[in-house]
């Protein structure tokens, strides 16, 4: 005689968060000697959404009721469903992570996402909170029918319209071991690892800073390019004691969020390192603050203790940026599409095409039409985010070394 079908159970437990609510629930389900198929928990607002999909081969009415009086027993809502047509059937495998980042995240706009993804026939799989700070973040893992790279396109370009329309950042990466296997991250100095461009701040302290920005201005016009604008604006410098590249240095302002990002990316095992077009002199010892492995950045030359207006060895541009960042994953021996690459500037562009992950950081348009994910928000640990990294997961290891902190944001 043949065995009978397994019949599918589906229960789906609500309440108040409490312990003990999972061993009640499998104790019976053990006693009815079913199989486990799938599970899945979350507790929102101190509320339990538990759901738990089994099937049994003896008396599913049976089931239904002692879980229906043993939840009773401990105070919470159960829905049991008998005979779903779930067993047996094919999960479904998201293809995208979707993050959808804000401060704060409406209602409205994740509405114009959710909308905008059941347009392109996306299925939303499931949603979790990354973060609550300095942003809300929420990771929606999602499969697109068709997997193919027009599909993806599509996807990319209809959420960029939603962020553009809904004053949201929203990211797109793909799923899979890849996301997880990113080992070397590099980042832009000016403008995104620090607040503002040194050669302003340098000018400042020369009193050339109007100059200097007239050549910078003229250079964003497109009247010339980026080494022959920098040529420019360093012989400005000319004649400034070399004492006043310390002060500059001392007084570099970090973006928000820096060191936390450093810092985590670190305990993970990356490898960072900074690729700027600003100069050495001032960079280095900001890297070696931070523990930053490598600094590649621009020399300025000096004589007798003046600036010469000059600067040393070949010109960190465009070109030499994405380079470094390719001969920095040869030497640490990670491939390319496991790098990630972090900037704000025309100049990047090479960069972060290059890399595995390019990320436009309040990025010039130009910037963000190339990278894969583009932040408007002014705090660089949004990076973790998109890397998958929990806002918990930073602060409990921060609270392990006795460095959490939440600075108010107005």
């Amino acid at each position: 005689m043949n065995a009978p079908e397994p019949t599918s159970v589906l229960v789906t437990v609500t309440g108040m968060d409490k312990p003990g609510v999972n061993s009640v629930l499998f104790a019976v389900l053990t006693r009815h000697d079913v199989d486990v198929l799938d599970v899945e928990q979350v507790v929102i607002g101190g509320r339990i959404v538990l759901g738990v999909l089994a099937a049994t081969s003896e008396d599913p009415e049976g089931l239904q009721e002692s879980v229906e009086q043993a939840m009773a027993s401990i105070g919470m809502q159960v829905d049991v469903a008998v005979g779903a047509d779930t067993v047996g059937s094919p999960g479904r495998d998201s293809t995208h992570v979707v993050m959808v980042l804000g401060r704060p995240v409406t209602a409205r706009s994740f509405t114009e996402a959710a909308r905008t993804l059941a347009g392109l026939d996306v299925n939303i799989d499931n949603i979790r909170r990354i973060a609550d700070y300095p942003v809300t973040c929420l990771e929606l893992q999602v499969s697109v029918p068709d997997d193919t790279a027009a599909a993806d396109a599509e996807l990319r370009s209809a959420l960029i319209e939603v962020a553009a329309q809904s004053q949201v950042d929203i990211a797109v990466e793909r799923t899979g071991i890849a996301r997880r296997a990113k080992r070397l991250v590099v980042f832009d100095v000016d403008s995104t690892l620090i607040q503002r461009e040194v050669i302003e701040l340098l000018a400042e302290q020369v009193g050339c800073a109007e100059q200097v920005r007239e050549v910078t201005e003229a250079a964003m016009r497109g009247e010339m390019d980026f080494a022959e604008s920098l040529q420019r604006r360093v012989a400005l410098l000319a004649g400034m004691p070399e004492g006043v590249l310390d002060e500059v240095a001392r007084g570099l302002e970090l973006t928000p969020g820096a060191r936390t990002t450093i810092r985590t990316l670190r305990r993970l095992g990356f490898h960072c390192g900074v690729v700027s077009g600003g100069f050495a002199q001032i960079v280095q010892p900001l890297a070696d603050e931070l523990g930053i492995e490598f600094c590649i950045a621009n020399e300025l030359e000096v004589r007798d203790g003046l600036l010469t207006g000059r600067m040393l060895g070949p010109m960190v541009d465009r070109a030499e940026k994405a380079d470094a960042l390719r001969r920095a994953a040869e030497e640490f021996g990670v491939p390319i599409e496991q790098c990630v690459a972090v900037g704000d500037g025309a100049n990047d562009i090479d960069m972060l095409s290059a890399a595995g992950l390019g990320v436009a950081f309040n990025a010039k348009p130009a910037l963000r039409e190339v990278a894969d994910t583009a932040i408007t928000q002014p705090f660089l640990d949004i990076v973790l985010f998109v890397l998958g990294v929990t806002r918990d997961e930073v602060e409990a290891a921060d609270a392990a070394d006795g460095v959490l902190r939440r600075v108010p944001i107005s």
